[in-house]
């Protein structure tokens, strides 16, 4: 028997920490796995070693075994030699090409959810998934499995509906308008969203600064059904709970795998009880998304899953060549969506998007074709959709008085000016991102950049082109340094080069 010692470290996996004594003795090594039992709970974990953390005959929990096991420290527990998981040999099988069957995806998003991977067979799952691909099959497979590992909710309505944004584009805080305006026509929007992965802040991140985002299932149902619409976070409940652990793997890596992305999608929507779904594909260079015909592809794939599970799917294909509105970052795109609801003025791209994709879910109720748009405007500026999400931030536990000249960004802010006169050619979306993550978004809520000049506007030498928002002096700083570096905002002058004869003369004979 060993005794238990709590390691306050965490760690996303079940592990555990023997001394390399009692490990010899087991025949153990590491990132081996072993069952650690007590009388009433049991946990399969990977092993670590070290000889100046613990005695002989004590067993390390490190935060998530801890958690897991449910036993207090100090307790005895039996450890034993365990089998390596069944779902590792079925990510060498999708490493080396070959189609996975239902119940080999079910094993490893199984094995994903209870914390059987170490990180580093959860990257190789991601890697395999990203280099390999799925089939539609498989993608259908790994939505179900996804849905049947996690919880779900069963509303007593007949048309739920839900928007969700694939992503790839920052500023895109729509999700903030659209909820609202659909809420207040009656209809029930219970939208979980997701934290940011490569971008500088999710949904749940944006609507963090202005309530709570964390509730159960049975909360969120609750919510929907009071308001009319609710702004989750999807990590925070335990539906396709394999998505957040998935994420955290390929945060580092900065991918989103194509198959991933649809399942990811769709169990969350199926699982949260949506049956009418309207998904943006925002597309441009320095994107998720940089064709057009990825993007097809992307909305047919989305369309028949959504057949397969039952669901009626409509995708809008929406401009992505530079950020949406010009905040970025959770408080400061906070500040613009509560000024789009105050019916201040704000970049027309937050409007028409927010707008348009409103308007397609009405479409998908009562209203009939070709007027959503019109009613979802209506709603907007009557000040019907600003209540409506006064009234979800006083659900959700936050303050329904809070305004866009309320909301606190970061305390230290920097401009970043021209250094030519001309008019803004482009904007790179992936260095935008760099630089907003480097001044500390999504972490930290009030960092961020504020865009002046957007693509065609006409820019003089020394006019600021964007400031960033920082929290203390050195993120602010590396954040400025980054975006020299990159030049996030391309100036070109309408002179663009001269070419001139030379002095010399050339004579003829």
């Amino acid at each position: 028997m060993f005794t238990i010692k709590r390691i306050n470290v965490e760690a996303g996996e079940n592990t555990i920490i023997l001394n390399s004594t009692d490990a010899y003795e087991m025949g153990l090594r590491s990132m081996d796995r072993v069952k650690v039992s007590s009388k009433k709970h049991s946990i399969t974990a990977i092993v670590e070693l070290s000889d100046t953390l613990l005695k002989p005959k004590e067993i390390g929990l490190l935060h998530t075994a801890f958690i897991s096991l449910k036993e207090k420290e100090g307790s005895s527990v039996e450890v034993v030699p365990a089998p390596r998981p069944t779902s590792i040999d079925y990510i060498k099988k999708k490493m080396n090409n070959f189609e996975l069957t239902y119940d080999e995806i079910l094993r490893i998003i199984k094995d994903i959810v209870n914390k059987n991977l170490s990180d580093i067979e959860l990257s190789a799952y991601v890697s395999a998934v990203y280099t390999r691909g799925m089939s539609i099959r498989e993608t259908k497979d790994l939505t179900l499995a996804m849905i049947e590992t996690g919880d779900t909710i069963d509303f007593d309505y007949e048309k739920i509906f839900d928007f969700h944004s694939i992503g790839g584009v920052p500023g895109n805080k729509v999700t903030l308008l659209i909820v609202p305006i659909v809420a207040a026509t009656g209809l029930i929007i219970p939208k979980t969203s997701s934290r940011a992965i490569s971008s500088p802040c999710g949904t749940a991140d944006i609507f963090e600064v202005l309530a709570n985002v964390s509730f159960t299932a049975e909360e969120i149902k609750h919510l929907a059904e009071k308001v009319g619409g609710t702004i989750a976070w999807g990590g925070g409940v335990n539906i396709a709970p394999a998505d957040d652990i998935i994420i955290r793997a390929e945060y580092p890596l900065a991918i989103d795998p194509y198959s991933q992305v649809i399942a990811s999608v769709m169990a969350k929507k199926k699982a949260a009880g949506v049956n009418r779904l309207v998904l943006d594909i925002p597309v441009g260079p320095h994107t998720k998304v940089e064709s057009i015909d990825l993007a097809k592809k992307y909305s047919r794939d989305f369309i028949t899953i959504g057949d397969e599970l039952g669901m009626r799917v409509k995708c809008a294909i929406t401009y992505g060549g530079q950020p949406v509105g010009r905040a970025v970052g959770p408080a400061l795109e906070a500040c613009e969506a509560l000024a789009a609801l105050e019916n201040k003025k704000v970049p027309n791209s937050v409007l028409e998007k927010s707008i348009g994709l409103a308007g397609m879910i009405l479409e998908m109720a009562e209203v009939p074709p070709g007027k959503g748009r019109e009613k979802a405007k209506d709603i907007l500026c009557s000040g019907k959709a600003l209540d409506k999400l006064k009234e979800i931030i006083d659900a959700q536990g936050g303050n329904p008085d809070v305004s866009s000249e309320s909301v606190q960004v970061g305390k230290y802010s920097q401009d970043v000016t021209s250094d030519r006169d001309g008019y803004v050619d482009s904007i790179n979306n992936k260095s935008i991102i760099k630089v907003a993550r480097t001044a500390g978004a999504p972490k930290i809520k009030g960092a961020g950049i504020m865009i002046h000049k957007k693509k065609g506007m006409k820019v003089d030498t020394d006019e600021p082109i964007y400031t960033v928002y920082a929290d203390n002096k050195l993120k602010l700083e590396e954040a400025v340094k980054i975006g020299n570096r990159l030049r996030p905002i391309l100036i070109e002058g309408m002179l663009l080069e001269t070419i001139a004869s030379t002095d010399k003369l050339i004579m003829y004979d």
